[in-house]
């Protein structure tokens, strides 16, 4: 198979497939939306305390577990898993030059196994966390080869606002369907049935709407590094593929440190945006309605927040616009701890504040490191970035659980996670993307001052 190049695809021909791109984004956003961090966050854990009693245990593998901590050792199990997993999935991506083959079959299990949600009863446990992990499994993977396409659909001058516009789609898509999940909140009375309800209309929005891309990808261009797999050795293939960029990414220094710089900046927004509702309750005493409905805010907010960005990125480039997202994080962060208890009206605010810069931030990051990738190694060094996303955004809770333990303030908790921005800030300032960009063998774009 040969290259196609951006440029040399018919102006409608390449619309079309990148509205395809962005309605994967609409689709699959509803499990970043419904199912992680409103639905089974919640209800995994109620259903392992209504099987075991709330100060029970629950056995797996001979290891005692708090029901309470069900879903997030779930989460952790499943990003130790992906660590080896995506850059796999990344390699065989690369190699084969199967991405939309890749992408719906991971995006479909992920889809199937949301609907299947709908039989976790309030004794089953086992068969949600099951169900949990191949979910979340799956929409990691088809992640990976998701974000690999944005070079193949986007040359260096778009890629800023491809990105930008396909992270706003994925923000309405989870929004809309949250809001007709909040809807059915005041109409289902029994908690149980909202949350099966909800995780099952998340797989049948994903699967629903993924047919739409499904059918125009078809013409997807393919990329450079695609080279024959004899004997049906894909999966040996993609470990030897794994280890040559593994390898051969110490060529690429500065494609490295950014990489770094992201991984610290991006656990801090992780985190902030993870521990928010749990903040506001302990801290900020706000109630459930309130809770939810900043939630609901943030996912339309951020829509606007992130085609703005993408235009303000446009006009200075991208690394000048993450810079002033993460100064305006800091100041995020600080204003957060002066929020005053039981204020929803300073609670909707600091929501809206956030909604600037959270999906802008990464959309930016990720049509950056785009640029730095070489040709052909797309989904192979994408499943190392989102392996920094998703894979280890494990300091941040920790230094802010280490923070509340030893302070008892959640305040000086959430102040805390202040030191990832900074870090992250001097490092991506110290980081010569331009220089970067050349070295990957791409073209920068002309916004890019250093």
């Amino acid at each position: 198979m040969t290259e196609v190049a951006v440029g040399s695809l018919p102006g409608p021909v390449l619309g079309r497939l990148r509205f395809g791109w962005y309605a994967y984004g609409w689709a699959a956003q509803t499990f970043e939306v419904t199912v992680l961090s409103v639905f089974m966050s919640r209800y995994l854990p109620a259903v392992a305390e209504h099987a075991v009693g709330q100060r029970g245990r629950l056995y797996v593998l001979g290891i005692p577990i708090a029901p309470g901590s069900l879903f997030t050792y779930t989460i952790s199990l499943g990003s130790v898993l992906l660590v080896v997993l995506m850059p796999l999935v990344g390699a065989i991506a690369d190699r084969t030059g199967r991405k939309r083959a890749l992408l719906f079959s991971f995006g479909y299990l992920g889809a199937l196994s949301c609907v299947a949600m709908v039989s976790v009863g309030l004794a089953d446990w086992q068969w949600g966390a099951v169900l949990f992990l191949v979910a979340f499994l799956a929409y990691k993977c088809a992640r990976v080869v998701y974000n690999s396409l944005l070079p193949d659909l986007a040359g260096p001058e778009e890629r800023d606002r491809i990105s930008s516009v396909g992270w706003a789609a994925g923000y309405v898509g989870g929004g809309s369907l949250l809001a007709i999940n909040f809807v059915g909140s005041f109409v289902i009375s029994d908690s149980a049935l909202l949350a099966r309800l909800s995780l099952f209309s998340a797989g049948v929005w994903w699967a629903s709407f993924a047919l739409i891309p499904l059918i125009i990808l078809r013409k997807l261009p393919h990329t450079a590094g695609v080279r024959p797999v004899r004997d049906g050795a894909t999966l040996v293939a993609g470990f030897r593929e794994l280890a040559d960029t593994l390898r051969h990414l110490r060529q690429f220094p500065l494609t490295l440190l950014f990489l770094v710089a992201y991984l610290i900046y991006y656990d801090g927004i992780a985190t902030v945006t993870t521990l928010s509702a749990d903040y506001g309750q302990q801290e900020l005493k706000l109630g459930e309605s309130t809770l939810l409905s900043g939630i609901l805010l943030l996912q339309f907010a951020a829509f606007g927040g992130v085609l703005l960005l993408g235009r303000l990125a446009n006009r200075w480039g991208a690394k000048r616009v993450i810079v002033g997202s993460l100064v305006m994080w800091v100041g995020i962060v600080v204003t957060a701890y002066f929020l005053r208890a039981g204020s929803a009206a300073q609670f909707y605010g600091m929501v809206l504040l956030v909604s600037l810069v959270l999906g802008g931030s990464q959309a930016l990051s990720r049509s950056l490191f785009a640029s730095m990738i070489p040709r052909g190694k797309e989904a192979e060094y994408f499943s190392l970035y989102e392996i920094s996303s998703s894979g280890t955004s494990a300091l941040g809770p920790l230094v802010f659980g280490l923070t509340l333990q030893n302070t008892g303030s959640y305040r000086s908790a959430i102040f805390s996670l202040i030191i990832f921005f900074v870090i992250g800030l001097v490092v991506l300032l110290t980081t010569n993307v331009r220089k970067a960009i050349v070295a990957a063998g791409n073209v920068p774009p002309s916004t890019l001052s250093r």
